[in-house]
């Protein structure tokens, strides 16, 4: 089992596939630490041996900010936004698209499950 930057790595992947479980690598990121790291793309996570794990580990310590610290950053520039009260900060405060999408038929995955209002009935005279 590689553990890399507290995330424990799925054994049955290749190498490529299995650095993205870590927050802030994706695709190209593994493969140029694969790459700079003088191991192979297609090789699986369950045969890279002690040293190649270390020379992954000391790679991204080194160069990246990853998981805990870029979750927190991140946090920390929403929490900015909204702060100061700009256009972005208002949306994530609100739950609706920040950059500029539809809202009247999209959006769904910010505003949420629709909220149904049924219409009045008209009183009769």
């Amino acid at each position: 089992m590689a553990r890399i930057a507290g995330i424990d790595l799925p054994k049955n992947k290749r190498g490529e596939i299995g650095l993205t479980y870590i927050f802030g690598i994706g695709r190209s990121t593994a493969q140029r630490i694969l790459s700079e790291s003088g191991i192979s793309l297609d090789k699986k996570v369950s045969e890279w041996s002690d040293d190649e794990q270390n020379a992954i580990r000391n790679y991204i310590n080194s160069r990246f900010k990853v998981e805990g610290a870029l979750r927190s950053e991140v946090q920390l520039n929403i929490k900015r936004l909204v702060d100061i009260g700009s256009h972005r900060g208002t949306r994530h405060r609100n739950g609706l698209p920040v950059r500029g999408q539809r809202t009247k038929t999209n959006a769904r995955t910010r505003k949420g499950k629709r909220k149904t209002i049924a219409n009045k009935k008209m009183a009769v005279k």
